[in-house]
């Protein structure tokens, strides 16, 4: 039964956007994940490099091709967008972990060194997620943790998954409690303890995670 491959997919990052959490420091460990770049293309613009010789129409159009989804209002998106921003560097990790949904999921549009328009920016939202979780914001930390899970934006490494997964968890962070008894189970990371696996996978049902009870009956069924 690989659990792991099920949890893992089953949790993704888009619905995590949380609230709440205090500012604090926002300094970087040396072998901290990349910070965010200051070269981005903020919601509502277009960068200089594609809109060169354009009529206004062709700007127009791409314009709606590039902004992010589910915003009509491009100015209100860039208002809102420009708040967002101001809050992250602000040291607010909510807004910082809003943020790098936003990255990962595309909706706020980026460009690398060379210019070119990136469709998601993995390595730039693991950058905020991790300001987030220096800080203890339990979303950012399962964010990052799947990230490291998945290789996305970072090397993967299921050690630091399972710290940050860790962290989440014992913050009552229900998904995470759920991938850390993935990861008890399987031995991803962690030397494999199906008593920690359970232990977890409990918490995680008692919240009503419906993912966490059908592993608690799949360990069940397969200890008959």
């Amino acid at each position: 039964m690989n659990v792991l491959a099920v949890l893992i997919l089953a949790a993704t990052v888009a619905v995590l956007t949380g609230c709440g959490g205090e500012p604090g420091s926002d300094k970087q460990a040396a072998n901290s994940i990349p910070a965010p770049m200051n070269e981005i293309t903020k919601m509502g613009e277009i960068p200089s490099f594609m809109s060169e010789g354009l009529t206004e129409e062709e700007k127009a159009e791409l314009k709606e091709q590039i902004m992010p989804g589910g915003f009509g209002d491009v100015k209100a998106a860039e208002e809102k967008f420009k708040a967002l921003m101001a809050d992250a560097k602000a040291g607010d990790p909510a807004a910082q972990n809003s943020l790098g949904v936003m990255y990962y999921t595309g909706e706020a549009v980026s460009k690398n060194l060379s210019g070119k328009v990136l469709n998601n920016d993995p390595e730039l939202a693991a950058g905020w997620f991790f300001r987030a979780a220096e800080q203890g914001y339990a979303d950012a930390q399962f964010n990052l943790g799947l990230m490291y899970a998945n290789g996305e934006g970072v090397p993967q490494d299921m050690e630091q998954a399972v710290e940050l997964f860790k962290k989440a968890a014992e913050q009552g962070h229900v998904d995470a409690q759920n991938n850390l008894g993935a990861m008890y189970f399987t031995g991803e990371g962690v030397a494999r303890d199906e008593k920690k696996a359970i232990q977890w996978f409990e918490k995680a049902a008692a919240q009503g995670n419906q993912e966490a009870r059908a592993n608690l009956d799949a360990i069940k069924a397969s200890g008959k």
